[in-house]
């Protein structure tokens, strides 16, 4: 068995560790939210970006990253709008389909992630084809960014009223998109375009789920100082992570 494969494994098991951190605190929800807003912030801002704008390909005199990073937020907004304006309104103006506007998103989310956990999978198994030395360094970051993943995808299930049964099929599909990415990585080459592109649009995804859910709902249930240091301390949290060889 490849080596990628059980550090793989062990990568799922920190994203368990961040989901269970997550539903231990439900009490200081808005605290985890303002953490996962500003981890989401730092790892498009010293993570995503440049990794996508290494993509030197241009469509229509734009850079192809940012058009597809523009197109990945659209298309979020867009499928939450079509499907929460179809609902009823009560007397007050609220939306009456909102707990399935929230279910629309935390589907487009998961499978979003899905996406990108396979993609941490594929980097790990290409990385111990190499060495062993690069395959440990790139299980190191994996093992940070899984938990953060956890503790992100968690917090957002939280908000919408889906933590429990949802939490728990969270784990299983991150456990079985790695461990699935990490084979192909170990044993097929994936095309180069293909996965800048994947990496782009979900770098639109991130965006419009942190700037459109997860900081305004941390600040608008409890706004607090300590909401905006855990958002600030997510933020310097991703930089060193990146700054450290994520």
């Amino acid at each position: 068995m490849p080596r990628a494969l059980i550090f793989a494994a062990i990568t799922a098991l920190a994203t368990a560790a961040g989901g269970v951190a997550a539903l231990r605190v439900k009490d200081r929800l808005h605290l985890i939210l303002g953490l996962s807003g500003g981890l989401l912030l730092g790892l498009v801002g010293f993570d995503l970006l440049p990794t996508d704008f290494a993509d030197q390909r241009h469509v229509g005199g734009v850079a192809l990253p940012a058009v597809l990073i523009v197109a990945g937020f659209l298309l979020l907004h867009i499928a939450e709008r079509f499907f929460a304006t179809h609902g009823e309104h009560d007397d007050h103006g609220h939306d009456n389909h909102g707990h399935d506007h929230g279910h629309l998103t935390g589907t487009i989310t998961a499978v979003a992630m899905g996406g990108h956990v396979f993609l941490d999978g594929v980097g790990l198994g290409a990385a111990f084809r190499v060495s062993s030395s690069l395959g440990i360094a790139v299980f190191a970051a994996l093992v940070v960014h899984a938990f953060n993943d956890g503790l992100n995808t968690v917090g957002f299930l939280i908000r919408h009223g889906h933590w429990s049964t949802r939490a728990r099929l969270l784990v299983a599909v991150d456990a079985l998109f790695r461990i699935s990415g990490a084979a192909v990585g170990s044993y097929f080459l994936i095309n180069a375009h293909l996965e800048s592109t994947y990496l782009s649009l979900f770098t639109g995804f991130v965006i419009y789920i942190a700037t459109s859910h997860i900081l305004p709902e941390a600040h608008a249930r409890h706004p607090s100082r300590w909401t905006m240091v855990m958002t600030v301390l997510g933020v310097v949290v991703m930089w060193l992570v990146v700054a450290n060889g994520a």
